[in-house]
């Protein structure tokens, strides 16, 4: 007989060390309707009841196959047998042809962290469990990753919107399943994962030959935690030296110091600036580390020479004269930028990636780059600008507000065109990058 206080216990200790929650927890927990999902959210109900909270169930309909409509009816019937909440969230839209999986994975997190957003969750949970985390493992190895790729998935990943919890990394898919069965409670099988099209599929038929090879579930899910504690450890020298070496400008761009960085180890030198390449390109991930390595070379054998020495990320990286001295400044480049759109609403988040902007009354504004036209424009009214301590190439690619009659607004300037409505001097540009420049850390998770 299947023992539930294991997998209860095993839940209940990896949530004791994502704590702490504030006090009565409203947990988010994606449901797809599959055993780990499912399994989930029963766990969570009961952790949550216990600690005086409650838990809402979030599935995503992708609209991908036929059944999917009913499929989201049965968990909605058997979450509610149960007395637990339950949203379904539709992805609407033309849907993919190709990458089906991470374009549907990329679109499911966008709408459960929208969801959380709005309803002031904290806290989503994921059911990924050892098995998915053996088969990330072989997944990125086979793809040539290093120890951030083999370290796996993070049991914790604090997201822009709720912090991801992980809680079954420890707990392998027969113990689940064999969980389910002992509450009675059924579930459903998704046919993509059978589909060999998709290289998780056919990394898991493939596991039965390493496991017979001692290479199992347990043991690559083991490796991975050795990994994330190497992950942990560079990580905490890559923070130490951008708090040394980096300063991020409310602007929306960056100075480094070029001594400290070539100071540094490599491969802690190539972290500190591929994670400043992601805040200032408003990008999700940081470059392949092997392209910032030839930046970091560029700089070591540019001689402290001012000038360009790569684009990357969306960026260009130059080195500037400061002082006699010299920097390392990561800008935004002038191509790609977001085209012209209504600044209808009261805040545009993560316009560019880079910046919140907040204009203070709906009116027929267009937000979009300042550019070189918009830059000469303002200057014929304002010289003064010329005198602003932003770098002169930042200028193009920072948020500007239009009407009719050319540049209202541009907060990172302070200026606003002299007769444009009294209210617009209170439209700002919050730089909130799209990654955080430090990673806040990761939970390894214990295996059970």
């Amino acid at each position: 007989m299947t023992d539930l206080r294991a997998i209860e216990g095993a839940f209940h200790r990896a949530m004791a060390g994502f704590a702490p929650f504030e006090a009565n927890p409203h947990l988010a927990v994606a449901v797809s309707g599959g055993a780990d999902s499912l399994a989930l959210a029963l766990l969570a109900d009961r952790w949550a009841r216990e600690h005086g909270g409650r838990v809402t169930a979030l599935t995503v309909d992708h609209g991908l196959r036929p059944g999917s409509r009913a499929e989201a009816a049965q968990v909605d019937d058997w979450l509610a047998a149960r007395g637990i909440g339950h949203r379904v969230l539709e992805w609407t839209g033309a849907k993919p042809v190709t990458a089906i999986q991470a374009r549907a994975r990329a679109a499911r997190h966008a709408l459960l962290g929208d969801w959380c957003r709005g309803a002031g969750v904290l806290h989503l949970l994921l059911a990924h469990q050892r098995d998915d985390q053996a088969e990330t493992l072989l997944l990125r190895l086979a793809g040539g990753s290093g120890p951030d790729g083999l370290a796996g998935m993070s049991a914790v990943v604090e997201g822009p919107a709720a912090r991801m919890l992980r809680p079954l990394l420890g707990v392998s898919r027969a113990q689940i399943e064999d969980y389910l069965v002992a509450l009675g409670q059924d579930w459903i099988e998704d046919p993509s994962n059978r589909d060999p099209r998709f290289a998780r599929v056919r990394v898991r038929a493939g596991m039965s030959g390493l496991s017979r090879a001692g290479i199992t579930a347990a043991t690559l899910a083991e490796a991975a935690n050795r990994f994330a504690e190497a992950r942990v450890a560079l990580e905490a020298a890559t923070a130490a030296l951008l708090a040394r070496a980096v300063a991020l400008r409310p602007a929306g761009y960056a100075t480094l110091s070029v001594d400290e960085l070539l100071a540094a180890p490599v491969e802690i030198g190539t972290r500190a600036v591929a994670r400043t390449l992601a805040a200032v390109g408003g990008r999700a991930h940081p470059p392949a580390f092997d392209k910032v390595r030839r930046v970091l070379a560029a700089l070591a054998d540019h001689a402290r020479r001012p000038g360009n020495i790569a684009a990357l990320a969306g960026c260009v990286v130059e080195v500037r004269a400061v002082s006699g001295d010299c920097e390392l400044l990561i800008r935004r480049e002038a191509r790609g930028l977001p085209a012209p759109e209504p600044a209808t609403n009261s805040l545009r988040r993560g316009w560019d990636g880079r910046f919140d902007v907040s204009v203070p009354a709906v009116s027929p504004l267009t937000l979009a780059p300042l550019g070189e036209d918009g830059w000469r424009e303002a200057v014929r009214l304002d010289p003064s600008l010329r005198d602003s301590p932003i770098p002169r190439p930042v200028h193009v690619a920072l948020p500007a507000l239009r009407d009719a009659r050319g540049v209202a607004r541009i907060p990172h300037l302070g200026y606003t065109r002299p007769d444009a409505p009294a209210w617009l001097i209170a439209a700002e540009a919050v730089f909130r990058p799209r990654r955080p420049l430090a990673d806040p850390g990761f939970f390894v998770a214990p295996v059970a």
